[in-house]
């Protein structure tokens, strides 16, 4: 800092810039002096752990077969209260498994109950994989354990009809315009088929109109399902999961391996990012295609990571590590364009192992541009879409959504409008929240993209943080965005500051969700909420010996007559 003597002969339009400067480079942390960034509080090292005993290891079977018993619970009910389209619907006529479209209460309490069984499964599953925040846990459950115990809730999901989303309808009618030869970027589903097509009818009213907002990668998948599938709902929709649960398979390969670069117990990061109810929920039952974008997404950080990491050269074997890492990148982009900001990571690690340099980072951007601009080049050419998708971008902020900050804001303040009498100005409010949050958003990038150019964060856990900001920040944020932040997250952040509300939040977002994607009269879902409430807390009293439900003051112990385990979350 210079004297304060130097300070008062300079002009007073210097000492502004001087202070302008000043504030800009703390804000972006690049005169940050201290060893690590604000947010690397959230990692720390996750020591080794022996295995569970045979207490534990009975209490993990009934957690199992507990949260199993859910998700099947959830498939059953799905036959009534799940996202059936509006025609091919295969259970409509037939004489049992039809019964439950016409029991909505029914259908809807039994896939409630399912998915209170499934969080609670999932909550304490989490005993045996990161232990209590009250005092950690002296052991944990192994790989294979976990990995068996996420198979067994996955299969169930994964043969039942689509729940809380109809987004799988809007998948099956655009890949109907592409297949058509037609420009889904351009037309939407009412225009491009036409109102009383089949797949248009099964679409959502409010994306009839719109066009596509999806990249070409995906769109392109979707043609190839049309040509296998044509018309047909059902055989469209198991195609549609097939891609999903490679996706999901892609996750479950990745995050052990980033979190072992991050010093994190593999099987908490499974347990928190893979095994995380919003996961099974919406990525598998819903087939949303963030399962690929995210698979896509953190496969190919692995494979750049291993090269940049690793103590040979980037050359020959390790260069083609780092190109095909950022070309799934760049693929995964072609799904869903957010997970291109993963690049800028990469790029700043292979900067910083190149001399963290002005010059060393244009040669990796320059590097990483390239492969990426290769990629979208071949992929838009080779589908025949173009680029239209990038003008279509905006499309889903139509959706005025309470879990997006600005949008919130935006809404509140219009509401206040209204009951003060000055009249609602939501849409104007909106247009100053949303591009403040943009703003904001990029800021904290920017930030994260210094800091690990510096070496004060790991690569992962800036991405997860940019990502966290950027869902927080978004126009529009549906549940299942979280899990942008949270999959890379879970790798990386281990402290209760940041797993405590992730859970929780992740909990609560996955019981209040609707099934079928849409509203229930409301009626039918206080009922429904009676019934699971009744079941459920019957079911903890049944099961109270036999599960983890609580945390004793002492150590674990055996039950002394059934050997159970009564240890918790």
């Amino acid at each position: 800092m210079p004297p304060p003597a130097a300070d008062s002969s300079a002009s007073a339009p210097t000492r502004a810039r001087r202070w302008a400067t000043t504030q800009v480079r703390r804000v972006l942390g690049v005169d940050d002096s201290r060893p690590h960034g604000t947010v690397a509080v959230l990692n720390d090292v996750e020591p080794d752990r022996p295995g569970l005993d045979s207490a534990e290891l009975n209490a993990l079977r009934n957690v199992r077969l507990f949260g199993a018993v859910g998700s099947v619970m959830m498939a059953v009910g799905a036959l009534g209260a799940g996202a059936q389209p509006v025609l091919q619907n295969p259970l409509q006529g037939v004489r049992v498994l039809g019964l439950f479209a016409r029991i909505p209460t029914s259908a809807l309490s039994v896939t409630m109950i399912g998915t209170v069984m499934v969080v609670l499964s999932w909550l304490m599953l989490g005993r045996f994989a990161v232990g209590s925040f009250r005092g950690g846990s002296p052991r944990r459950l192994s790989r294979s354990q976990l990995d068996r115990t996420l198979l067994l809730w996955i299969v169930p999901l994964s043969v039942a009809p689509p729940m809380f989303s109809k987004d799988v309808y809007s998948y099956l009618a655009q890949s109907e315009i592409t297949a058509r030869g037609l420009d889904p970027y351009v037309l939407g589903p009412r225009e491009a088929l036409g109102l009383d097509n089949v797949l248009t009818r099964t679409v959502p009213t409010i994306w009839r109109d719109t066009p596509a907002p999806y990249g070409p990668l995906f769109l392109w998948i979707g043609r190839g399902i049309t040509w296998l599938t044509g018309d047909n709902i059902v055989f469209g929709i198991f195609l549609h999961r097939v891609v999903a649960l490679a996706g999901v398979a892609l996750i479950v390969w990745s995050l052990p391996r980033l979190a072992a670069r991050c010093r994190v117990s593999s099987v908490g990061a499974l347990w928190l990012g893979a095994a995380n109810p919003l996961l099974l929920f919406h990525l598998v039952a819903g087939i949303h295609n963030e399962a690929l974008m995210l698979g896509l997404m953190l496969a190919g950080i692995e494979l750049s990571l291993r090269a940049i990491e690793s103590a040979s050269p980037i050359r020959g074997p390790a260069l083609a590590l780092l190109i095909g890492g950022a070309g799934l990148i760049a693929l995964s982009a072609t799904v869903k364009i957010p997970s291109l900001l993963a690049l800028g990571f990469v790029g700043m690690a292979l900067a910083r192992r190149w001399g963290a340099t002005v010059r060393s980072v244009l040669a990796s951007a320059a590097l990483l541009a390239g492969v990426a601009a290769a990629v979208m080049l071949v992929i838009s050419w080779a589908s025949g879409l173009g680029f239209g998708w990038v003008n279509t971008l905006n499309t889903a902020s139509a959706v005025r959504s309470w879990m997006s900050l600005p949008t919130l804001l935006g809404m509140g303040t219009g509401r206040a409008g209204v009951l003060l009498g000055i009249g609602d100005h939501t849409t104007a409010v909106l247009s100053l929240t949303r591009p403040i949050a943009s703003v904001v958003a990029g800021v904290i990038a920017l930030r994260m993209l210094i800091a690990v150019l510096r070496g004060r964060l790991h690569p992962i856990g800036a991405l997860g943080v940019s990502l966290g900001a950027l869902v927080l920040l978004f126009p529009v944020v549906q549940p299942w965005y979280l899990l942008w932040a949270v999959t890379p997250l879970a790798a990386w952040a281990t402290r209760p500051v940041f797993r405590v509300p992730v859970i929780c939040f992740s909990a609560f977002v996955s019981v209040i969700l609707m099934p079928n994607g849409s509203e229930y009269q409301p009626f039918v879902i206080v009922q429904a909420a009676i019934a699971t409430i009744l079941t459920v807390t019957a079911l903890i009293a049944v099961t109270r010996n036999h599960l983890p439900w609580r945390t004793p003051d002492g150590a674990e112990t055996e039950h002394p007559r059934s050997g159970a385990y009564s240890g918790s979350l």
